[in-house]
């Protein structure tokens, strides 16, 4: 496997997938295990078998959930472990983040330009897996990530780390005034987090450290990965660069069992 690997914790296992390795082909070429974007669903299968593997767990315990670019967050608990493929499969539908403090059971989110986020609380052995796209980053989805595991699980931002994977840069995330007006409606300061070069220019990643640095995160334990996506669509998919019907990055976190 051609894992980029985060290096959190030995508790824990992160990564984001590249493009090599795979079954896949064409604009999916080689890797991709997400079944809604246009691949085959047996290339689909044969790439979590395939991680699966890799990671030392059963296919069934690979969660990906089917995003709508919505805040909707599912927690994978016992009753989801209990329930049948079909009441999984509904449970995943319209999520885009995911929390458990289940050991072995790998979080994932799918991406191609937006920012995955990694969250490990490590005091409570708690992860999190968030998919932060522009949609979800006005939102505050990981925000709202955070306030459900502090419910949940008594989780204090203070002790988590948080991984912003690969996703779009501030010179290559162009929008229209629509998109950036919503922006600022909601209170992001854009002489901050922007720039106008012909058109409007984001840094979604400086938005979402922004966001857990407001909730209550260490600086030092934020971690931006610093690759970006378009300028790396040979390594890592690209929407923007190869268009919607192409291969998604997975980028997962798993809980290994406590000692």
């Amino acid at each position: 496997m051609d894992l980029l690997k985060y290096n959190i914790s030995n508790k824990v296992f992160a990564f984001s997938t590249r493009r090599k390795g795979g079954y896949s082909s064409n604009n999916y070429s080689s890797f991709n295990a997400t079944d809604y974007c246009g691949d085959t669903l047996e290339n689909v299968n044969k790439n979590k078998y395939l991680l699966a593997s890799y990671l030392n767990i059963s296919i069934d315990r690979l969660i990906i959930p089917h995003q709508t670019h919505n805040t909707n967050i599912l927690n994978i608990d016992e009753t989801f472990i209990k329930a049948s493929d079909n009441e999984r499969k509904l449970l995943l539908y319209d999520k885009d983040a995911l929390i458990t403090p289940m050991p072995g059971y790998c979080l994932c989110v799918s991406t191609a330009d937006c920012v995955p986020v990694i969250i490990y609380d490590q005091v409570h052995h708690v992860a999190a897996c968030i998919h932060s796209g522009w949609r979800g980053t006005v939102n505050n989805i990981c925000q709202k990530t955070i306030i459900s595991m502090s419910s949940i699980y008594n989780t204090n931002p203070f002790d988590c780390i948080a991984i912003l994977g690969p996703g779009i840069s501030k010179k290559n995330f162009e929008v229209g005034d629509e998109v950036y007006n919503i922006f600022y409606d909601n209170g992001f300061d854009m002489d901050i987090v922007s720039y106008r070069n012909n058109k409007w220019h984001i840094d979604l990643f400086k938005c979402i450290y922004n966001q857990l640095t407001n909730i209550g995160f260490k600086g030092n334990n934020i971690h931006n990965i610093g690759i970006c996506t378009y300028d790396n669509s040979s390594v890592f998919f690209s929407a923007r660069k190869m268009g919607i019907n192409s291969g998604r990055i997975l980028t997962g976190i798993l809980l290994k069992s406590q000692l």
